[in-house]
């Protein structure tokens, strides 16, 4: 790692200089606009509940009822939408799916239009959340204002990820994760220490920070752990090609997503019954599937773990990973070709899943369970959610950088011996 800072700001390596200041400028745009709030709304600072992913990925814009409120969670919705449909279920979209570049480039456009237009429709639901006894002409210009700053952070996410360093939607998520966290141990310090009760605040504070940073070795050693699979080609020997070939799978393939998943069913009987206005059926939400009582949480948690499954059998198909090493010549050692290896590949995929599972849900869990238990303010909180997305994104991006610089030295050795 130290090795690849130092080669970062060697002087012969300007262009990525420049990719990396480009991306920073980037970040501070979209920091700036997160300060900027929409004229005429009234902004509740009790609570946000099961939108609190949503304010964490806007890096708190949604909270403030800033023009960049939004951020870029339209387009993943849409992506994810895109993604179920082309299983299959829609051919046009399946057959694009299948067409390489050409076809990535079609859906990737077709992804941005349906997510301007969920950008519009959740900016007209989120509308009579802050304003107060509206006109209608009000909601639509509030949900005009959401629509175009969330076109705006994906431009900007579409630029980092073509001038500078990383995916630009992945970037601009993490930017907003780790600008919301200077606040919160600001605020920590001030209410434990400077207005706390002497030893036991400075204790306190001292326990928070230690299990921060448990909590981000943690997650780091969930991102980096794999599972790999040995295979062997028939046509080639362990001993020819020097080194052991294997699928690795990771142990929270399914990344962020089971989290995403499940606020969002959690939340659609709470958008109901903002809308529906019946007292008996808002009573009902709140007692029995609100994040804060038992049957909620446990229906929460049992969400992510389904969620998991799903989403990594979406991505992982066992039965197209034994049909292509079938074509390709390769086989896992003391298993047959064919169905043998689909069933190995999905036992595989079931126990490593199920502790990945496990463990995002704990991390989901963490912030419900710490505001449950804890005295401090709502803005001071164990986001293990966002914790996971800011590695996630942070390794991510330093395989890429490392990569680049690899490539860069490679290049200009075969130059040198071509001379």
């Amino acid at each position: 790692m130290f090795a690849t800072v130092k080669q970062i700001f060697n002087p012969k390596n300007r262009d990525i200089q420049k990719k990396i200041l480009f991306t920073f400028a980037a970040l501070f745009i979209f920091k700036l606009g997160t300060t900027i709030t929409v004229p005429g709304v009234d902004i509740d600072k009790s609570g946000l509940g099961f939108l609190e992913i949503v304010n964490a990925m806007s890096g708190g814009a949604f909270e403030k009822a800033s023009i960049f409120a939004l951020g870029v969670m339209p387009y993943i919705t849409a992506s994810i939408a895109i993604q179920l449909l082309s299983m299959d279920i829609i051919p046009y979209l399946s057959e694009l799916s299948k067409q390489g570049g050409v076809g990535r480039n079609k859906l990737n456009q077709i992804t941005r239009i349906v997510g301007i237009i969920l950008a519009f429709v959740q900016g007209y639901m989120y509308s009579f959340a802050y304003i107060k006894n509206g006109a209608p002409m009000d909601y639509m210009l509030y949900s005009l204002v959401l629509t175009a700053g969330t076109a705006l952070v994906l431009w900007l996410g579409d630029q980092i990820t073509q001038k500078g360093i990383g995916n630009g939607t992945s970037m601009i998520i993490m930017a907003g994760i780790i600008t919301t966290l200077p606040a919160m141990f600001s605020s920590l310090w001030t209410e434990l220490i400077i207005n706390g009760n002497g030893f036991m605040g400075i204790l306190t504070f001292v326990l928070f920070v230690v299990v921060f940073l448990g909590i981000i070795i943690g997650v780091i050693f969930e991102e980096c752990a794999e599972r790999r699979i040995p295979i062997q080609y028939a046509n080639k020997s362990t001993s020819m090609l020097g080194k052991q070939n294997y699928i690795p799978f990771k142990l929270n393939s399914a990344g962020v997503m089971p989290v995403i998943f499940a606020s969002a069913i959690i939340s659609i009987p709470q958008i109901i019954a903002s809308f529906v206005k019946n007292a008996n059926f808002s009573l009902f939400i709140t007692k029995y599937l609100n994040y804060e009582t038992l049957t909620g949480f446990a229906l929460y948690v049992v969400l992510i773990i389904i969620f998991a499954y799903i989403y990594t059998f979406m991505q992982l198909k066992p039965s197209e990973l034994s049909e292509n090493l079938n074509k390709s010549g390769g086989y896992i050692p003391g298993v047959r070709p064919g169905k043998e290896t689909e069933e190995y590949v999905k036992k595989v995929l079931k126990r490593i899943t199920i502790v990945g599972a496990c463990f995002l849900a704990l991390l989901a869990s963490l912030p419900i369970l710490f505001s449950k238990f804890s005295t401090l303010q709502t803005s001071i909180t164990l986001s293990g959610t966002g914790l996971l997305i800011v590695v996630g994104v942070a390794l991510e991006t330093y395989k890429q950088l490392e990569s680049q610089l690899v490539s860069r030295t490679y290049t200009k050795g075969r130059k040198g011996r071509r001379r």
